[in-house]
């Protein structure tokens, strides 16, 4: 079982990690739309509503890498201080009530969102050289497909932690930097670190008193 969540988290953090891609794509459309607006003198009517069409997919599809990474925001005011079982509990219970039914209706009412925009060709009416806006619209049910497997794989994860009294592990990604395990690395100790501000401290006071 841990396997099969771990693949799920991999497929999640695989498809994130692949439209993550679009942040250099839309900073470097940006880049150009204002060169070529106020350098050049030649703006793009299409510019901005590819721009948010871009954002859009971006924010959509890394919901579910998000979820695998328990990366969205929560009240951590009082749920950190409660134990894994009374977590994986009220997880379970938000879960059931309103993640499942939110997100299947996203993706069941984006397919058809999208399946009518794909059978008239829609564009754009913003301008009369509008991009298509299909695709886009394809990433509603996509992205609610995931998001609804990911979300059943932190269902499972809150029964397991309910049984087991812990929560089980999650696929590594990048994450902040751990001081600690720094200081490990390089071999280097607190009171090393006190004792190179005091010399600093020191330099810094005979600097001082001699100009």
């Amino acid at each position: 079982m841990q396997k099969l969540l771990l693949t799920i988290d991999k497929i999640s953090t695989f498809v994130g990690h692949t439209f993550s891609w679009l942040i250099v794509a839309l900073t470097l459309l940006i880049t150009w739309e204002v060169f070529s607006r106020y350098a050049l003198g030649a703006p793009h009517a299409w510019a901005f509503d590819v721009m948010i069409m871009m954002y859009g997919t971006l924010f959509m599809m890394a919901g579910a890498y998000t979820l695998a990474k328990a990366g969205h925001v929560r009240g951590d005011v009082l749920y950190g201080f409660f134990e894994p079982r009374t977590q994986a509990t009220i997880d379970l219970i938000l879960f059931i009530l309103f993640f499942i039914p939110g997100v299947f209706a996203l993706t069941y009412a984006g397919y058809f969102y999208a399946a009518e925009s794909w059978a008239v060709n829609e564009h754009s009416n913003v301008t009369a050289e509008g991009p298509p806006i299909y695709p886009f619209k394809t990433m509603l049910p996509l992205a609610g497909a995931f998001l609804l497997l990911q979300g059943v794989v932190e269902i499972v994860r809150c029964a397991i932690c309910i049984h087991q009294g812990e929560w089980p592990s999650r696929e590594h990604d990048v994450e902040e930097v751990d001081v600690d395990k720094l200081k490990e690395m390089v071999h280097v100790k607190d009171e090393d670190i006190a004792s190179l501000d005091q010399v600093v401290v020191a330099q810094n006071s005979a600097t001082g008193s001699t100009t």
